[in-house]
């Protein structure tokens, strides 16, 4: 299992009129873990695009818990809990403070720039079989 952290400061821009953040602002958040999971294992996104490696999103899914509001500082749990294959599953949990305010999930497939599936790139799972090995 990995798990990742990181903070983001909830903007105004992602407040509805009602002002707690809106439904659609949790994406980039999900985003946001995901990418920085991968970075810490040595695998930044931008360079498995530029190798020809993408990862679209599948299927995602978010719960609502409880309301964030504008400058709250959420952070954002991310975790790969099996070795990832031709898909990858990770879960997300955001906390105010310790408050559960949301839990998330993306599945995500390796494809090519043609958009065929494809095997993660040979450095990927190599860290891969690494990290679920310890």
């Amino acid at each position: 299992m990995i798990t990742s952290r990181s903070q983001i400061t909830v903007r105004y821009a992602e407040t509805d009129m009602m002002g707690v953040v809106y439904h659609g602002s949790y994406l980039p958040w999900f985003e946001i873990g995901r990418t920085t999971l991968l970075r810490e294992q040595g695998l930044p996104y931008r360079e498995l695009e530029a190798e020809g490696f993408l990862l679209p999103v599948l299927e995602v899914t978010a719960r609502y818990l409880r309301p964030a509001r504008y400058d709250d500082t959420i952070t954002i749990v991310t975790t790969l809990r099996e070795k990832p294959t031709l898909r990858i599953l990770l879960e997300y949990e955001l906390f105010n403070g310790d408050t559960l305010i949301a839990t998330g999930k993306t599945l995500h497939a390796f494809i090519d720039r043609q958009g065929r599936p494809v095997r993660p790139p040979p450095r990927f799972a190599t860290r891969m079989n690494e990290a679920f090995r310890a």
